[in-house]
């Protein structure tokens, strides 16, 4: 677990702005914790694999948003290649 008892992934660390979204969001932290390290991971990878500060924050929030939906992994994403 990283800091605030929020688990992270396989290989990436929860970064700071995911983190602090996950955190002000009971259900979503619910959400992330019920799914798999390895779900964790691809989420982590999908949102810090982006070059542009803006993509990262729509990525921060879909993750938000589908994770409540009840979706385990990013959508129509080829996976993390850090695996």
């Amino acid at each position: 677990m990283t800091k605030k008892g929020i688990s992270a992934g396989t290989v990436h660390e929860l970064p700071a702005d995911l983190r602090k979204v996950l955190a002000s969001s009971p259900a979503a932290q619910v959400a992330w914790e019920d799914i798999t390290p390895l779900a964790r991971n691809e989420w982590i990878c999908w949102v810090i694999s982006n070059k542009k500060p803006e993509t990262r924050k729509n990525h921060i929030e879909r993750t938000h948003t589908e994770l409540i939906e009840g979706k385990h992994r990013p959508c129509c994403w080829g996976g993390c290649r850090h695996r």
